[in-house]
This record gives structure tokens, C-alpha cells and sequence, in this order.
């Protein structure tokens, strides 16, 4: 039996070339032209090829199962980004029913993925502070899409800094990144520890 061989570089390269294209997509003004829901969908289709070549691609699932839980917990604090969410509607350029609570949600789940990262030794012995943060930041990120995609649609403007770069790259680059790693994570909690 062939063990299935993992191509990291590949990956790094698919991660960059996506990282780009979306660059260049919010630049180009491309996502600001689109009506509500097609930026909504176009997130929703990133997060699921995400998670589907997780599923389906065996060198890929190799390489996930080789990440570090606590790397890929580590990666949460991205989150931090809700601080210029709750800024920006301190300054009435972002809609604040989508900003207050994603903003304040976002800076809870990063700090909580900070001090895990940092202070739990064990992440498999305390794999229910794992999995109770984990409920909690999928949750947080799903109440945001929600409170988002609202209040795109009821006010297209009100959401205008999140269809344009800088933050343009939450919804098509970081955003499935943390919905995939959240899936990726209930799976890998349930294993046995793996080598430090």
C-alpha cells in the first residue's frame, strides 16, 4: 500500500495565487460592483471548496492532519481585525449592527485563541476548552456573515469599507480560511495526541 504523498509548496502556491486574485479582485472594483447576495454567495462558494478539498483531496488531507492544533488556533488572532471594525463605526463608515457585535465577537475569540495558545499546556487534556472556544468562534463567525450580509442588503453603503481593499481580503480570503479551520479543528480534537 503507497502512503499518499502531501505537496506543501503547492499548497503555499494555491494559498498565494488565491490571495492575489482576491487582491486584485477588490482593487479592480469588481466585488463593489456586486449586488447583494453575489458577494455573499462567492464567500459562501470559497469556504465550501475549502472545506471540500480538505475532504476529497487525499495529499491535502494529508498535510491538514499534519498541522499543529495549536498553530491553527494560533492563526484566530487574525481576529483582532474586529478592533478596526468597531473603529470605523465609531466613525459612521461602517454599519454598526454589523460592526458591534462582529467587532467585539471577532476581539473575544482572538484573545481566547491567544491565551490558549499561550497558556494551556496541553491542548488534548484540555481538549474541552479547545472545543467550548472552537463552538464559540464558529458561532461568532456565523452571527457576523449574518449580521453582514443583512445589513448589506438592507443598506449596500453602510458596508462599503468591507467591499474594498484593505478590507475587502476578511470576506474573500480570511473569512473561509476560519470557517475551514474551525471544521478542520472539531475533527482534530477527536483524534488522539499526535507528537510534539
Amino acid at each position: 500500500m503507497t502512503r499518499t504523498q502531501s505537496h506543501p509548496a503547492l499548497y503555499w502556491v494555491v494559498a498565494l495565487l488565491w490571495l492575489v486574485g482576491a487582491v486584485a479582485f477588490a482593487a479592480t472594483g469588481q466585488l463593489a460592483a456586486l449586488a447583494p447576495p453575489i458577494p455573499q454567495l462567492i464567500v459562501g462558494a470559497l469556504t465550501l471548496a475549502l472545506i471540500l478539498s480538505g475532504a476529497v483531496l487525499p495529499g491535502f488531507r494529508v498535510w491538514l492532519a499534519g498541522l499543529n492544533i495549536r498553530q491553527i488556533i494560533f492563526f484566530h488572532v487574525t481576529r483582532f481585525v474586529g478592533i478596526w471594525f468597531l473603529v470605523l463605526a465609531a466613525r459612521g463608515e461602517l454599519a454598526s449592527s454589523f460592526a458591534t457585535p462582529a467587532g467585539w465577537g471577532d476581539v473575544a475569540v482572538a484573545a481566547a485563541a491567544l491565551v490558549i495558545t499561550l497558556f494551556v499546556p496541553d491542548l488534548y487534556a484540555h481538549r474541552g476548552i479547545v472545543i467550548a472556544w472552537n463552538l464559540l468562534g464558529l458561532a461568532d463567525l456565523v452571527l457576523a456573515v449574518a449580521t453582514a450580509s443583512r445589513a448589506a442588503l438592507t443598506d449596500r453603503a453602510s458596508m462599503a469599507p468591507i467591499v474594498h481593499l484593505p478590507l475587502a481580503l476578511v470576506p474573500l480570503f480570511l473569512v473561509p480560511l476560519l470557517f475551514a479551520s474551525h471544521v478542520l479543528l472539531f475533527f482534530r480534537v477527536r483524534k488522539e495526541p499526535e507528537a510534539a
